[in-house]
């Protein structure tokens, strides 16, 4: 995926490249056997906000946009080479993936996992 990142007035910063596989074209029970989403009930939060709160501690928030490329998969997954980046001698060679990317249904498991 490539996206151009603004200014506040308007004018161009940076270009930005995420690579995305498309898991889309996975298949249930061939690539994958379930789906993980790591939510947070509202009832958890309010808790962990009221004991910061009666011990005096300081909460920040965070976003880690990169987090998905730290799973390890279990599984042995392969996908086509970026278009960007063909190998020109060897262009029918795939790409096994080590790590868990963006769009794998995989993912949030692997994070999850990696962190738990």
């Amino acid at each position: 995926m490539y996206k151009v990142k603004h200014n506040a007035d308007g004018s161009m910063s940076r270009y930005k490249v995420r690579l995305v596989t498309k898991g889309y074209a996975q298949t249930y029970g061939i690539d994958y056997e379930e789906t993980y989403s790591l939510v947070a009930k509202m009832t958890t939060i309010r808790a962990i906000i009221a004991m910061a709160a009666t011990k005096g501690w300081s909460l920040h928030q965070m976003d880690v946009k990169n987090v998905f490329f730290h799973g390890d998969l279990q599984e042995e997954m392969y996908m086509e080479q970026p278009v960007a980046y063909v190998d020109q001698t060897h262009p029918n060679l795939v790409c096994r993936l080590k790590k868990s990317l963006y769009g794998l249904k995989q993912a949030p498991r692997a994070w999850s996992d990696k962190i738990g």
